[in-house]
């Protein structure tokens, strides 16, 4: 419990220019089940256990996407599974920048 409390606290310290929705929502994504699977739950599933209408949970996931704070990592059909992204677990990036040779 400890370690998900002090995993949450370091994402939201992250994110102090987002809004409070963005940062309310990252905040759920990172108590939902870790790992490479991540939540298997629907957005409109996640959107009720909040107490959020549909559209500003999809709304708010995209810009989070967009930003680069959730990535997609699967998808089902029409539904797309989402999950923190390295930089929202304050991972550095594992790609390698080129150098321009010449």
């Amino acid at each position: 419990m400890s370690d998900t409390r002090d995993e949450v606290r370091a994402l939201v310290g992250r994110t102090k220019d987002l809004n409070p929705n963005q940062r309310l929502l990252l905040a759920f994504y990172a108590t939902l089940p870790a790992g490479k699977a991540g939540t298997q739950q629907t957005g409109q599933a996640l959107a009720e256990e909040m107490g959020w209408a549909p559209t500003v949970f999809s709304r708010t996931r995209k810009e989070l996407v967009e930003a680069g704070w959730l990535d997609e990592y699967d998808r089902f059909n029409n539904i797309r599974y989402f999950r923190l992204s390295d930089h929202a677990l304050g991972r550095r990036s594992k790609v390698v920048r080129l150098r321009h040779v010449g």
